[in-house]
């Protein structure tokens, strides 16, 4: 029943205010150091009405949780215990690096070989980078310590496998093995079946690339209409829905994507996206398309209308700013000015992704959160769409 302050540090609660990378220095004068910033909330035991943005620095408070008689994998176990929410987590100490991830299992961490040593990362293909072998995924609810004796694992908490369809639809890179599938042959699935849902008449099927390529291919395969690259993007910019202000958006949007009059012009083209988040993109990518020459420009989205904001580590916008959480898909058809507009279902896109509803993490589709997000993170959101 130990109070934040007692548990936690001050150095370590400023980190958490200001997001800083950490090394915290553990009270027998070892150093630590935790890595990785978006990663969702941390909940003390004995404090449940007191939350924080934890990341990268969850680790170094738990760390000062069961003191110093055990080793790393021997304390860990008990101070992951207290924590609530997302997080795939890498530590680095003098006793080796060490691997965990949520009971849940919401975001990815792999374990690999290389040159004898063991390797981890997010998605496994950082390990065809550097020439290392996939051996599996840290399993949720599971401390695993990498050392050159190779692995040693450690269970914390039952599993209860939930992991982030977005993954899928969009974050991750479609050469990486994500939760035991390949997310490019799921992309390909999504956009398959959004076809037999939504089919078209059209005479090419474009892409919004990059994230938008296996589904578009998916959907050509399917409805057998001929594929286009009719969209070519700038790889030096990033990810304009993230941008804070609309015009740098738009700006973004015209800078990043520019199509092929060869392969649009005169046509009706089926625009095949991966989502849609506040809609301005795809109504300035449409534009450009009928500017370019098509007859008709009919979107299709390879995911569920984006409703709920994540609390789980992806930097998505309020509910506010989601045009599907005020405006139904007509008026969002109307909006991004398109001749048609089709969503894939969720009960498509989990028949797709071979997982039911009560073993995946759909919140920002259904508002279904499978780790309570507490009343604190609700009301900030709260807040910023208040101003």
């Amino acid at each position: 029943d130990a109070g934040a302050s007692d548990i936690f540090p001050t150095v370590i609660l400023e980190a958490m205010a200001s997001a800083r990378p950490v090394v915290s220095t553990t009270l027998a004068g070892i150093p630590e150091v935790v890595v990785n910033k978006e990663t969702g909330f941390l909940v003390p035991a004995g404090e449940s009405g007191l939350t924080y943005s934890i990341g990268f620095v969850i680790a170094t408070g738990l760390l000062h949780l069961t003191g110093i008689a055990f080793g790393l994998l021997a304390r860990w176990p008990v101070g992951l215990l207290a924590v609530r929410g997302a997080y795939s987590l890498l530590i680095l100490s003098q006793e080796g690096i060490f691997a965990a991830r949520d009971p849940n299992g919401i975001r990815p961490l792999s374990l690999g070989i290389r040159e004898g040593s063991p390797v981890a990362a997010s998605e496994t293909c950082a390990f065809d980078l550097i020439g290392a072998k996939f051996e599996r995924d840290v399993e949720p609810g599971e401390i695993v310590r990498l050392s050159r004796e190779g692995f040693t694992s450690h269970r914390f908490a039952f599993p209860q496998h939930t992991p982030c369809v977005f993954e899928h639809v969009y974050f991750s890179r479609p050469d990486s093995i994500v939760f035991g599938r390949s997310v490019a042959a799921t992309r390909e699935a999504f956009g398959a079946q959004l076809a037999r849902e939504y089919p078209a008449e059209a005479d090419v099927v474009v892409p919004v690339p990059d994230s938008g390529m296996y589904a578009a291919l998916g959907y050509a395969r399917e409805s057998q209409i001929p594929f286009g690259l009719g969209l070519v993007r700038n790889h030096y910019v990033g990810r304009t829905f993230i941008e804070p202000k609309q015009s740098i958006r738009h700006f973004g949007v015209k800078v990043k994507l520019n199509p092929v009059k060869e392969v649009v012009e005169g046509k009706r083209v089926v625009l095949v996206d991966d989502s849609i988040v506040r809609g301005t993109t795809s109504k300035k990518i449409v534009r450009m398309l009928r500017e370019t020459g098509a007859r008709e420009v009919h979107v299709r989205v390879s995911s569920p209308p984006t409703t709920a904001s994540c609390h789980y580590g992806i930097d998505t916008p309020t509910r506010r700013e989601l045009i599907a959480s005020r405006q139904t898909v007509e008026e969002i058809r109307e909006f991004i000015e398109a001749d048609s507009l089709g969503y894939l279902s969720t009960e498509g896109m989990l028949e797709a992704f071979g997982r039911p509803q009560q073993s995946t993490c759909t919140a920002c589709f259904t508002g279904i959160y499978p780790v309570e997000v507490p009343e604190e993170e609700r009301e900030k959101e709260g807040a910023l769409e208040a101003r």
